[in-house]
């Protein structure tokens, strides 16, 4: 199996300005997380971005960049267009590591690919874990979701679910917090940007929610281990730095 991993990185950034710039232990937060994606099997590691200075962070370390255009509505418009840009075939797996996600699993990132390799009735994978925590549950900024039998998502939604009529809060293991951790066929994010938005989409938020909307179907791998912190926010950053500098 072979993939690529393209990290889509803008410096309009509303909570942490210049976010992907953001120092951690002597790097920018855009190379950390590049240097993490490179232990995983994918054959080339690519950074998508729309800022000069994040280009240049990137060279300046190794890391490969690509410049995309400023107006994308969406991280997977910038990868849609690092696709055109890097000559991928339709066919070829693509997976979207996010750009604040300097702790991001290798091997949640090799899981991820190889589940849509082997699911050919779906567009794209995802990753999810247990959610057991009450509050995370009851949190709009923690994104659920409920999969089918077989592991292909049936929902996502800021709001809890599954909703247990007669209990209060989650159930240990029966609720799914969803890892913001993407594979696609090159061709479908290709296809992307030319589907119309969802309703679901515009209310929850999530863009995902455009690919159930129009008949597509998303692979879930549940993982057993959960994700390092991401960056979103001053405090955030604050407890990445301090788990890199404690080794």
């Amino acid at each position: 199996m072979s993939f690529t991993v393209i990290v889509p990185a803008r410096l309009a950034s509303t909570r942490l300005p210049n976010k992907p710039l953001a120092d951690i232990q002597g790097l920018p937060m855009i190379v950390r997380v590049a240097q993490r994606a490179a232990l995983s099997k994918a054959r080339q590691v690519v950074v998508a971005t729309d800022a000069p200075e994040v280009r240049a962070a990137c060279e300046a370390h190794g890391v490969r960049a690509l410049m995309t255009r400023a107006d994308h509505a969406s991280g997977s418009d910038r990868l849609a267009e690092a696709c055109e840009l890097l000559g991928l075939d339709g066919r070829e797996l693509v997976v979207n590591v996010q750009g604040d996600e300097p702790l991001i699993a290798p091997a949640m990132i090799d899981a991820c690919a190889e589940l849509l390799g082997r699911r050919e009735d779906c567009v794209m994978a995802t990753v999810a874990h247990a959610l057991e925590d009450a509050a995370e549950f009851a949190n709009p900024n923690v994104v659920k979701l409920v999969a089918d039998a077989r592991g292909t998502a049936l929902y996502f939604s800021r709001a809890p679910i599954p909703w247990w009529r007669d209990a209060q809060g989650p159930k240990p293991g029966a609720a799914l917090r969803h890892v913001g951790l993407y594979a696609y066929h090159a061709g479908f994010l290709r296809r992307f940007p030319t589907l119309a938005a969802s309703p679901l989409e515009q209310i929850e938020s999530l863009e995902q929610l455009r690919v159930l909307w129009h008949g597509e179907r998303i692979a879930v791998h549940v993982s057993e281990d959960k994700p390092g912190p991401g960056v979103d926010t001053p405090e955030d950053l604050a407890r990445v730095r301090a788990l890199f500098a404690a080794g």
